[in-house]
């Protein structure tokens, strides 16, 4: 038995690839949520248009989880993470897997998602992995092709969650950085913020492309200094998922930035988003993290700033152009 707890997005289709191969519990997070899915057989509020398996069984009992032998797959929003954890730790086996696919950092403990489940699950950390990299879950959904990395410091436990969840339209790799799969998923929400922007006030290509090649430094220079392997941030989970989030209108982080270019407030935006912006929520650990680690986020500040300070984002944007010139590679490991 294989189980996901949250019935996102992403979680729901995580949870209908499961059950290609076998039966999947997919847990909400309340009875209402439950029955209204299982009822439909759709989950018509994240994922409309895309039957459930009937080897999917949707249900609040999060007692199911003591029968998730293979997997357990954590497909909450990362604020919630620790409080779902704390809630099943008494129901995961010690001999499961546990699968973070949420990207995001931790606020006040900075605490990556892995983390956060080894702190509070009675599981080794060597069975805790994250999910990452391009993956729109709508297209996945329905068929389309796409790859992720599996972050996992033990190769056995990595090749198990790739055989459980890779299939011929999902291929899937491994990666035992850890910690630069689980960064890179959480720091690119934050460029795909100031991306959405720049095309909302038609800036062109030409800037888009500025913004994400140089928020792939910031995210690449924090990794680094957090202790991942650089490699970690060309590979699917860094470029690959920035590539997704900041061009395509299926990201909220996104839409998110677009509406910010607009002049509406991130308290009025959150309400009406479909789904939850992950980079407004990370913005604000990451940049604590990057104080603690003596690493500068220039974007990552100015998307904090229109988000949290109500700074127009053509001021965010002129500000970012007129820093003063430096070296491309400053900051860089192996940078001259």
């Amino acid at each position: 038995m294989r189980a996901v707890v949250g019935t996102g997005a992403w979680g729901t289709t995580l949870a209908l690839m499961l059950a290609r191969s076998g039966p999947v519990v997919l847990i909400a997070r309340s009875p209402a949520s439950a029955a209204a899915i299982a009822s439909a057989r759709e989950n018509v509020a994240h994922l409309p248009g895309i039957r459930l398996r009937d080897n999917v069984l949707v249900t609040a009992d999060e007692g199911h989880l003591a029968a998730a032998r293979e997997l357990v797959v954590m497909a909450v929003p990362a604020a919630h993470m620790r409080e779902a954890a704390v809630r099943i730790s008494s129901m995961v086996r010690p001999d499961s897997i546990v699968v973070s696919v949420a990207k995001g950092i931790e606020r006040g403990t900075l605490a990556r998602m892995s983390e956060v489940l080894c702190a509070e699950l009675p599981i080794d950390r060597s069975r805790v992995c994250a999910l990452s990299g391009p993956n729109l879950a709508s297209e996945i959904a329905a068929g389309l092709p796409a790859s992720a990395v599996v972050g996992a410091t033990d190769d056995v436990i990595g090749a198990q969650v790739v055989e459980l969840l890779g299939s011929r339209s999902f291929r899937l790799y491994r990666n035992r950085d850890l910690v630069g799969v689980e960064l890179s998923g959480a720091l690119k929400n934050i460029v795909a913020i100031a991306a959405g922007a720049a095309d909302a006030l038609a800036l062109g290509d030409n800037a888009k492309a500025a913004i994400v090649t140089r928020g792939l430094a910031e995210i690449t220079r924090l990794g680094v200094a957090a202790g991942a392997n650089p490699l970690t941030f060309a590979g699917l989970a860094g470029i690959g998922d920035i590539l997704a989030t900041c061009a395509s209108p299926l990201s909220r982080n996104h839409r998110l930035g677009m509406e910010l270019a607009t002049g509406r407030r991130w308290a009025d935006i959150e309400a009406a988003l479909p789904g939850v912006a992950e980079g407004a929520y990370t913005v604000t650990a990451a940049l604590a993290l990057a104080d603690r680690l003596g690493v500068d986020l220039p974007i990552a500040r100015e998307v904090h700033a229109a988000l949290y300070a109500d700074k127009p984002v053509q001021d965010s944007l002129r500000d970012l152009l007129s820093r003063g010139w430096k070296d491309e590679l400053a900051g860089l490991s192996g940078a001259n």
